[in-house]
């Protein structure tokens, strides 16, 4: 009897932003691997399944995505029903189109449950609306790892065009934002760095681009927002941390 794969989103850290769908999947489950940014708290919806950790982060030793997905196989041919945990959603940035297709040629049925992305819950939180009437009517997603992922997109781009999300580009951000500049993006851009985005510990730098490269470093996981709309943080996160406030009460 085969089992069933379930890729889910986990959001971008605080277990309270779970999909009803998502916590779901995983009081079902038999076996869970989850990633590095998931907060292990989540894993409190699973108590009856084993749980495995198979996190990647840069610079550090991790388990091969090859590995993995032979995990995820075997377990399913037992009959066993498998919740692959991922940060935010399984399908940006999150490797799950490949899992996916694993599981396909393998003649395993899967699901993908979305989850929240960090790359707009991280400046929402942070009162950074990623797109605004009169300032933004788009935004792009670019993954900053690498000038090969993030230069073909960052070179299209007309200045100004759209709200720039660039996730995992903290240690690229020097080489980021000279690039928009080179292509005439104005230094006075507003910009911001989100790290821990919906976390205890989460903190934000905000300036502007020509600062981005100067901007604070950290062993949390950050997130570069670059835009106009940045501007409207000072604004909106009074009135989201009131809001806040008044919620708990």
């Amino acid at each position: 009897m085969r089992g069933f794969v379930s890729l889910v989103g986990a959001g971008p850290g605080d277990p309270d932003l779970l999909t009803l769908r998502a916590v779901d999947r995983l009081r079902a489950a038999d076996l869970v691997l989850y990633d590095a940014l998931v907060d292990r708290a989540a894993l409190r919806h699973a108590p009856q399944a084993r749980w495995a950790y198979v996190g990647k982060r840069a610079g550090r030793h991790s388990i091969e995505q090859e590995t993995i997905e032979r995990v995820m196989i075997r377990r399913a041919l037992r009959g066993e029903r498998v919740v692959r945990l991922k940060s935010g959603d399984p399908v940006v940035f999150g490797r799950g189109g490949e899992e996916a297709l694993a599981l396909a040629a393998a003649g395993i049925p899967c699901e993908i449950v979305p989850g929240v992305s960090s790359a707009v819950a991280a400046p929402a939180l942070s009162g950074i609306p990623v797109t605004h009437r009169g300032l933004a009517s788009a935004f792009v997603v670019v993954s900053g790892h690498a000038e090969e992922a993030y230069g073909p997109v960052l070179r299209s781009l007309a200045p100004g065009a759209a709200t720039l999300v660039i996730l995992m580009g903290i240690a690229t951000r020097a080489a980021t934002s000279a690039m928009l500049l080179a292509r005439g993006w104005p230094a006075d851009t507003p910009a911001a760095v989100l790290f821990s985005a919906s976390r205890p510990d989460a903190f934000a730098w905000r300036g502007t681009l020509a600062g981005v490269a100067s901007a604070p470093r950290s062993e949390a996981p950050g997130i570069i927002v670059i835009g106009a709309t940045v501007a409207l943080a000072s604004q909106l996160q009074t009135a989201h941390e009131g809001g806040q406030r008044a919620a708990a009460r």
